[in-house]
């Protein structure tokens, strides 16, 4: 019998749920269908012996907190996880159980074979002998970012409730909205929260601690042409599609996500789409440090002065802005939360993976408020797409690591 009964049935219970989030939405959430998430959630913690449950208006993150049960103050800690799934199918997520997986055999999704989990595509499926995997059925994702965050998070709070001989601290929940588009964290009230110290719980497989995130910035392009027709077009038509061809030539061709690593930035292109007459792009730029990161943003900037210079008028436009920066930044300057969490997965035998994570999380923009917030470990494999998994074993053992960063607090 598992330790956390509750915890798969949790899980599953949520990824049925569809949370996707809107980038095109002007609301908060960006989505209908996260704010009655977020209700069912609150609903939740209520039922669990949580006070304080609230979803805030401004920001519409479910904060709640469990009363500490010490006769001693100590730090308060606050976990955090968000709601929204990525930019894929989300609707009517069946996912599937492999009990007992072998390490070796692929792994069919779909009925027909056509969506195939492959140890040769995905090699990390070998570190999971013995685990019971939770597969998509191959039409949708799963959920798992970060739905495996919001279960291990309110299974781990319903587990010290059952458990009052658990000696603990005040400890604050956090359920956000809209992660995944990067708005989520942009209203996170720091002070409301409550809490000393936080982790969110939005990693990948077991053991990851992420305190270095990348520095991004997001750019919308337009690109504005002349349409006259090709018969007569010498010198007066001017192509928006080739406009944005020609800028995209001019960034280095190499420093994109598929030829990077490590600690290697990137200029990254999302989408082209346009006629002769006015066409448009978007684009993500990435780099750990901030000057680099600074760097690439001037060598955009300086294509499109050059490119408006030689059409002689403004026909490219360019609308840049910052997303979030490397939470090392603020961490880095006492490292008492990262070292908190190492201790906790060590006491565990769970050794600790830290390296700089190509991406962010909500707590880079947390712990630009004032709140360090590193980046805990939930279980997830190949996020964002009908590839995604996760162990049983694995989110249980990210619940294990929230109840022993609890119990080393308690203990001061």
């Amino acid at each position: 019998m598992t330790k956390y009964e509750t915890l798969v049935p949790r899980f599953i219970k949520y990824v049925k749920k569809e949370t996707r989030s809107d980038e095109n939405s002007t609301t908060v959430p960006s989505t209908a269908t996260q704010v009655e998430f977020a209700k069912e959630i609150a609903e939740e913690l209520k039922n669990l012996g949580m006070s304080n449950v609230r979803i805030s208006p401004e920001s519409g993150y479910v904060f709640a907190t469990l009363e500490s049960n010490l006769d001693k103050d100590v730090k308060k800690v606050g976990f955090i996880a968000h709601m929204d799934t990525a930019d894929f199918n989300a609707t009517n997520v069946n996912p599937q159980i492999v009990e007992n997986y072998d390490g070796k055999s692929d792994i069919k999704l779909d009925h027909d074979g056509k969506y195939v989990l492959t140890t040769s595509e995905f090699p990390n499926l070998k570190n999971y002998k013995g685990h019971n995997l939770i597969t998509t059925d191959g039409t949708t994702l799963l959920g798992a970012d970060d739905k495996a965050g919001v279960a291990e998070i309110v299974t781990a709070i319903e587990y010290l409730t059952n458990h009052p001989e658990i000696k603990h601290g005040e400890i604050e929940v956090g359920i956000g909205p809209d992660e995944e588009i990067g708005t989520g964290a942009d209203r996170f009230d720091v002070k409301d929260f409550g809490a000393d110290i936080a982790y969110t719980v939005d990693g990948g497989p077991l053991g990851e601690l992420e305190y270095e995130t990348f520095n991004a910035a997001a750019a919308k392009m337009t690109f504005i042409g002349k349409d006259v027709h090709p018969a007569t077009a010498k010198g007066v038509m001017v192509n928006a599609i080739q406009l944005a061809m020609d800028f995209h030539a001019a960034l280095p061709k190499d420093e994109v996500p598929e030829k990077t690593e490590g600690r290697e930035g990137f200029y990254h292109v999302l989408s082209i789409d346009g006629t002769v007459d006015e066409a448009h792009s978007q684009y993500i730029v990435r780099d750990h440090d901030r000057e680099k990161f600074e760097e690439r943003k001037q060598v955009m900037k300086d294509i499109v002065e050059k490119m408006n210079a030689d059409l002689g008028e403004e026909r490219v436009v360019m609308n840049m802005f910052d997303q979030y920066y490397n939470m090392r930044e603020v961490i880095e300057k006492d490292m008492t939360v990262v070292d908190l969490a190492k201790k906790a997965m060590e006491n565990l035998d769970i050794a600790p993976v830290i390296y700089p994570v190509r991406g962010g999380t909500d707590g880079s923009k947390i712990s630009f408020m004032g709140l360090p917030t590193p980046n805990l470990f939930a279980g997830g494999e190949n996020m964002h797409a009908r590839y995604e998994y996760v162990s049983e074993q694995v989110m249980e053992k990210a619940a294990d690591v929230l109840l022993e960063i609890v119990k080393l607090v308690a203990e001061d």
